[in-house]
C-alpha cells in the first residue's frame, strides 16, 4: 500500500460518488445485525432471483473499471514493461491481502486451552479481494492490448462461452445445481473442499476460479463506460445513450433469464448483463444530477468512501471478524451484545439489524473521514 494525494482534475466527481456509495452498501450488507432477520432485499438471493444486495459486488467491479479508464491512459503511454510490473504487482497485493484476510486471525484456540496455527489447508483461496485481483489483471490486459470494438466482442465472447461451458461440464439434467455445477466441479478439483467457502448448504464458493472469468465484463464495461463519459463529457447525449444502453442490457439480461437464469452465486451472464445495464443507468443519473446540476446532498458522504474504497473495505472486514472474536459472556461475542443488547432493544426486528450494519458503517465512513481530513489516500 503507498499514500498518494487523488488530483482530482481530470476526474469525475460522480465516478468518486458511485465508487462510495459501492462500498457504503458492500459493508452494509455484510454486516447485518444479529437476533433478527435482515430485510429480504439486503440479503442475497438463495440461488436464483436477484436482490439489492446481488448488485453490490458487480457494481464495486463496474466502479474499478471506471478507474481503470483514468490510470489506463499513462500505461498506453508507457513502456510495456512498466504496464506489466504495475498489473502483475497490484494483482498479487490485492490477491494476498484476500487471502490473509480469510486466514486472519492465523490461529485458533485448541479444546486444552492452548494455540494452534489455521492450517493453510483449511484456509479459502478464493474470495472478494481475490475476485478483484483475477478481475482487474483481465481486464488490464484486455483493454491495454485491444481496441474497445475487439474488448466489446471478447466480451460477448466470453459471456456465451461461459454459458456454454456450465451446460457442458455440469451434471446432466442439474447442470445448475449448488453440487452439481461446473464451479463447483473445478474448485473441488483444483483447491479441495477445505479451501472453499463453507457457509452455504454445501461447500460451494461464490467467488469460485470458473466463474470469475464473467466477471471481469463488469470491469471492462465499467472502464467502457468511464472511457465514454470522458470523451462525451457532461452531454445529454452522452447521458442519453447510457440510459438507452443500459435499459437495452436489462432488457436482454430479463429475456435471457428465461433459459439462462439470473445468478448471483453463479455470476451467470444474464446477471452480468443485468447488472452492467443496472450501474449504466445509475452512473448516467449521478452525472446528471452531480455533473451537471452541480447537486451536492450527500456527495461528500458517500465520495469520502469512494477515495480509499479498499482500505475502507479490507479494514471493515478485519474489524467485523475481531468483533465477532470477542467472548462478552452469556455465549454471545462483542458484535451480538452490541446488536442485541443495545439496538434490537430500541429498534426491534429487522430495523434493529439494519440500524446495527447502519451504525457498523459509520464507524468506517468516520475512519475515511478521518483519512481524507490528514490527505492520506491509501492506493492498494
Amino acid at each position: 500500500m503507498s499514500n498518494q494525494i487523488i488530483n482530482k482534475s481530470n476526474r469525475f466527481l460522480s465516478l468518486d460518488v458511485f465508487r462510495g456509495l459501492t462500498i457504503c452498501l458492500m459493508i452494509l450488507v455484510n454486516t447485518p445485525g444479529t437476533g433478527a432477520e435482515m430485510y429480504p432485499y439486503l440479503v442475497h438471493a438463495d440461488w436464483f432471483g436477484f436482490t439489492l444486495a446481488d448488485l453490490v459486488f458487480p457494481s464495486f467491479l463496474f466502479a474499478m473499471g471506471n478507474a481503470m479508464s483514468f490510470s489506463m491512459v499513462k500505461f498506453k503511454s508507457s513502456s510495456v514493461n512498466l504496464f506489466w510490473k504495475k498489473i502483475i504487482k497490484r494483482t498479487i497485493v490485492i490477491f494476498l491481502l484476500g487471502y490473509l484476510m480469510y486466514w486472519f486471525p492465523f490461529f485458533r484456540y485448541q479444546i486444552d486451552g492452548g494455540l494452534e496455527l489455521i492450517p493453510v489447508s483449511e484456509t479459502r483461496v478464493m474470495g472478494v479481494l481475490q475476485r478483484i485481483a483475477i478481475c482487474y489483471f483481465l481486464a488490464s490486459v484486455f483493454v491495454y492490448y485491444f481496441k474497445e470494438k475487439m474488448v466489446i466482442v471478447i466480451s460477448i465472447t466470453i459471456l456465451f462461452l461461459y454459458w456454454g461451458i456450465l451446460y457442458l461440464f455440469g451434471q446432466n439434467g442439474n447442470e445448475l445445481g449448488m453440487a452439481t455445477n461446473a464451479i463447483t466441479r473445478l474448485d473441488l478439483a483444483v483447491l479441495g473442499e477445505g479451501r472453499i467457502y463453507k457457509k452455504d448448504a454445501i461447500p460451494f464458493d461464490p467467488e469460485g476460479i470458473l466463474s470469475s472469468f464473467p466477471a471481469v465484463i463488469n470491469v471492462v464495461f465499467g472502464y467502457l463506460a468511464g472511457t465514454f463519459i470522458q470523451k462525451k463529457g457532461m452531454t445529454f447525449e452522452g447521458i442519453s445513450k447510457l440510459l438507452i444502453v443500459g435499459f437495452l442490457m436489462v432488457t436482454f439480461a430479463l429475456w435471457w433469464d428465461l433459459i439462462f437464469p439470473i445468478s448471483k452465486k453463479l455470476w451467470t451472464s444474464s446477471f452480468v448483463l443485468y447488472t452492467v445495464g443496472t450501474n449504466l443507468s445509475v452512473l448516467a443519473v449521478l452525472v446528471y444530477f452531480i455533473e451537471m446540476k452541480k447537486q451536492t446532498l450527500g456527495v461528500n458522504f458517500f465520495s469520502i468512501f469512494g477515495k480509499n474504497s479498499l482500505f475502507i473495505y479490507l479494514f471493515s472486514e478485519l474489524f467485523y471478524i475481531s468483533l465477532r472474536l470477542i467472548p462478552v459472556g452469556s455465549g454471545m461475542d462483542a458484535f451480538e451484545w452490541i446488536s442485541e443488547r443495545v439496538f434490537q432493544q430500541i429498534f426491534h426486528g429487522s430495523l434493529g439489524a439494519l440500524v446495527t450494519a447502519i451504525m457498523f458503517v459509520l464507524v468506517c465512513w468516520s475512519l475515511g473521514w478521518l483519512l481524507d481530513k490528514k490527505h492520506i489516500y491509501i492506493k492498494v
